[in-house]
């Protein structure tokens, strides 16, 4: 071995490893290289439902970070860390969250959603600075992304949460027991082995596409498990824009089998909250009404329409006694 611990570090990755089924992909016609690329993407899912328990336990964290208040942070470097800001972008408009709620955080700072930092993941110093810089405590939830399992900017914001007694989860490329033997500390790690890449090295490839996979399913179905959904639609929504005004009627008008006039109406009515106009049409309800019933149902639709027919029904039992 080389006596350089990243040297060494990296060339056990299988992500570093050529990948001897693209072996000629440099000699290959348009077509191939195309189809060398779909088939190695194929093995993506298959890799992703492997850790699915992992990925499960990481929900129930997060939705209980977030019931009790506290945010959920990505921290990540390179393509890592803007897969991150990208899911946590996407969270207000589609589930309706307060910014805050939902943070990406990368190593070099805004610079490196742009342009690459590459030198910005071995500052270990800046990754221990934004616990504090962005007063993260024992309330919240740190989700690590780091394809090769040891950046060093993640390493370190790791180890300072857990120093602060701050739940944490690690999103990497490489098995689980790899990720521990470089000192890789998380109270979850979830780890889809995708294998050699493509092109040797390039992890913005099948392990960021990995990666994506994952943080579309933490944040999707934590958001289910806090009442953002009605059926499989998104009823949170916040209407920042004319085509999300014009979906939010749609949802109304499909859901309550009413016009466009009416969903119009009742979302005008419910100042622009979807759920509250569902509830007041399905409920039958005055607008304070319906936010109360949410309120009781912990945001749930089908659990405050629940409540209204076990109220309604206990009204006409003592009516009948």
């Amino acid at each position: 071995m080389v006596e350089n611990k990243v040297f060494n570090e990296i060339s056990l990755l299988a992500t570093e490893k050529n990948n001897p089924r693209t072996k000629n992909i440099d000699i290959a016609t348009t077509e191939q290289i195309l189809r060398l690329i779909n088939d190695e993407d194929k093995l993506v899912p298959l890799a992703v439902e492997k850790v699915i328990p992992k990925i499960a336990e990481a929900v129930e964290l997060i939705v209980d970070t977030f019931r009790s208040g506290g945010r959920l942070f990505y921290i990540g470097a390179g393509t890592s860390g803007r897969l991150g800001i990208l899911d946590a972008a996407e969270c207000p408009p589609t589930f309706g969250t307060d910014p805050e709620m939902v943070q990406g955080i990368i190593a070099g700072g805004k610079a490196a959603v742009f342009r690459a930092q590459e030198g910005a993941e071995d500052n270990e110093e800046s990754g221990r600075c934004v616990i504090d810089e962005y007063k993260i405590t024992e309330k919240d939830i740190i989700v690590g992304i780091a394809a090769s399992g040891r950046t060093p900017f993640v390493k370190s914001a790791l180890r300072k949460a857990k120093e602060r007694n701050i739940k944490t989860i690690l999103i990497a490329t490489i098995p689980e027991e790899q990720v521990k033997s470089m000192d890789m500390i998380a109270d979850i790690y979830i780890c889809p082995v995708v294998g050699p890449e493509v092109i040797a090295g390039s992890t913005r490839m099948k392990s960021g596409t990995a990666q994506k996979l994952v943080l579309n399913m933490l944040s999707t179905a934590s958001m289910i498990k806090l009442g953002k959904t009605y059926n499989n639609i998104m009823v949170d929504l916040q209407l920042t824009s004319n085509k999300l005004k014009e979906r939010a009627k749609k949802i109304i008008m499909d859901i309550c089998n009413v016009d466009y006039k009416a969903a119009s109406n009742y979302l005008k009515e419910a100042d622009g909250k979807v759920k509250v106009a569902l509830l007041m049409i399905l409920g039958n309800l005055d607008k304070e009404n319906a936010k109360n019933y949410l309120e009781k149902a912990n945001g749930f639709i089908k659990i405050a329409l629940d409540l209204i027919k076990k109220e309604d029904a206990n009204q006409k039992c003592n009516q009948c006694s």
